[in-house]
Parts: C-alpha cells; structure tokens; sequence
C-alpha cells in the first residue's frame, strides 16, 4: 500500500487464490511460485487465460528454471529491493489490486 496500490489481498494455497480470482479478479497479481501445497503455476495459468497480468517471487533460482511456459513473464527473486517491487507496480496499468 505504500507504493500505492488501493488494495492488497494474500492467499495462502493455489484453491484460496482461484476463489478469490473468481469472486473478485485483480488488476495485477504477485505470485509466490512456492507454496504450502504446491507451486502457484495454476493460479498463473488462470490469470493468463483472463489476461490479469502478474509476476513471480521466489527464492530459488531453481524456480526460475520451472517456468518456461512463463517465459517473459516478471521474476522477483528474494529477498527483493523495494525499487525492484515499485518498478513492476510501474509497469501495471493503473489501477491497481494485488492479490
């Protein structure tokens, strides 16, 4: 929020994430690719087919190798610079809601 963004919403497991695309879709979504439960890969493919764009964080450059069907797709790599974070919300057409 103090980068400007109006509103943030988190979500825990890939299931919570889809719910909440589903009752609300955000303009603009920070997926962490490791979660509890999995990998956040079918929340990317949900906002891809809905053209919500998005951006990975990880802390394992393993990751990065996981994703080439998310080739060009923004990669935070933790732990992240703040101007780093700013400069992908830059690039979000306003406005904007993370998820």
């Amino acid at each position: 929020t103090e980068l400007g963004v109006p509103r943030v919403r988190t979500a825990a497991h890939a299931a919570e994430a889809l719910a909440m695309i589903a009752e609300h879709p955000p303009d603009f979504a920070l997926l962490d690719i490791g979660l509890d439960s999995g990998t956040s890969f079918e929340v990317a493919d949900r906002l891809d087919a809905l053209k919500i764009p998005y951006a990975f964080v990880t802390g394992y450059s393993a990751d990065i190798a996981l994703m080439s069907r998310f080739h060009g797709k923004p990669v935070l790599t933790k732990p992240f610079l703040r101007d780093e974070l700013e400069a992908v919300l830059r690039a979000v057409p306003e406005p904007r809601d993370v998820a």
